[in-house]
């Protein structure tokens, strides 16, 4: 019998691979302290080519890598199916702090709680001055 944390990921992994397929359209993203742990992953619904994003859903794991829990990974899969998504967008790493600018800290600072992220591009994680 294969594990929740298992087969989620399979699911995903299958159906980002795919490639565009049509709408409704999700988009996928991992955020976390450092680049090596995401306590955060964010799941937005495209509904079609002109749609903002709507719905969009967080799910967070302080105790663990959020990639790698399998109660995370069994809800982004049912929220997915849910909303009958036929393409899935997913991005390959830590895209940057779980917190978030204008909520959790002031526009245009560096996250206290997050020091990794101050002053690093989000995408490359290389320094940018």
């Amino acid at each position: 019998m294969k594990s929740r944390e298992t087969s989620a990921k399979k699911w995903l992994g299958k159906n980002s691979r795919r490639g565009f397929r049509g709408f409704p359209a999700a988009t996928i993203a991992c955020y976390g302290p450092t680049a090596e742990r995401a306590t955060k992953i964010v799941v937005a619904i495209v509904r079609d080519e002109h749609a903002e994003p709507d719905p969009l859903e967080r799910w967070f794991a302080e105790d663990v890598d959020v990639r790698n829990d399998p109660d995370a990974g069994a809800k982004v899969t049912a929220f997915l199916k849910e909303h009958g998504v036929k393409s899935v967008v997913a991005t390959d790493r830590i895209i940057g702090c779980p917190h978030e600018e204008g909520i959790d800290y002031p526009e245009g600072k560096s996250c206290p709680q997050c020091p990794y992220w101050a002053g690093r591009d989000r995408f490359t994680h290389e320094r940018v001055h």
